[in-house]
């Protein structure tokens, strides 16, 4: 896997498919900053099932609050998010962060995908050495076709 790379868990897909996930932007979704990298395969994930890093000045427990859509167009679904979560550079703050996990704030906190921040898939980043930016791909976080 490598970094940036946006996986969505299959728990959360038979989610979607059986309406536990609401996607139309009704359902409050946030990004948070965590120490592991998760696999796809994660039984029931949720984001008490992962490790938050510590908050510092710039980061707040939670993460960032996600602004959702889900659209369709052309026979293509597209889930995506107007906000691209981000922390600015801080001296106190995480240094463990392996991995963004997207969960539902209003679904029991289910998580619905990750995103692998490290190079390498083990080596870690750190909000101490720079500003950390999620720049979302203008085709939206993920589709269905």
């Amino acid at each position: 896997m490598a970094a940036g790379d946006l996986t969505v868990f299959d728990e959360a897909k038979k989610n979607i498919g059986n309406n536990n996930f609401d996607l139309s932007g009704t359902t409050d979704f946030s990004c948070m900053l965590i120490t592991t990298i998760p696999t796809a395969s994660d039984g029931t994930p949720d984001s008490s099932d992962y490790t938050e890093v510590s908050g510092a000045t710039e980061y707040t427990a939670g993460g960032v609050a996600l602004s959702t859509t889900w659209n369709e167009a052309a026979g293509t679904v597209t889930f995506d998010s107007s906000v691209n979560p981000s922390w600015t550079q801080d001296a106190s703050g995480p240094a463990n962060i392996r991995a963004a996990l997207i969960y539902s704030e209003t679904a029991t906190e289910d998580a619905l995908c990750f995103i692998d921040m490290t190079s390498d898939g083990s080596t870690a980043i750190s909000l101490v050495d720079g500003d950390i930016t999620i720049t979302f791909d203008a085709a939206g976080l993920f589709t269905l076709a």
